[in-house]
């Protein structure tokens, strides 16, 4: 498996495709896939059927999987997109953001 960058409860833009400018907090990361759900983004309709849970069913909206490679995190302090590193700060390995230097 390999270090994702991104993490949830981050803040990203998205950077290319359909939904390109969109933002949103990172709801779930899967290492696996490389994939992210983004709060708000890549909406898609699922049809469902009745159950006990939903007597009605019908069509929900619920986001779907996005590329981690198509998100960029969204520095808290200059509101723009920006890369990450990681660093020791002391005995702690930290990210943090390459346009500020602040840590994440």
């Amino acid at each position: 498996m390999i270090k994702l960058k991104i993490k949830s409860g981050d803040t990203v833009r998205v950077i290319a495709g359909d939904h390109k400018g969109a933002e949103g907090k990172v709801v779930k990361v899967d290492r696996e896939k490389n994939k992210a759900i983004v709060e708000g983004v890549n909406m898609v309709s699922k049809h469902t059927k009745p159950s006990a849970k939903s007597p009605q069913g019908g069509i929900v909206k619920k986001e779907a999987p996005i590329q981690i490679s198509n998100v960029a995190l969204v520095d808290t302090k200059t509101k723009a997109t920006t890369k990450v590193g990681f660093r020791m700060d002391g005995d702690k390995k930290v990210r943090f953001s390459k346009k500020s230097n602040q840590v994440l």
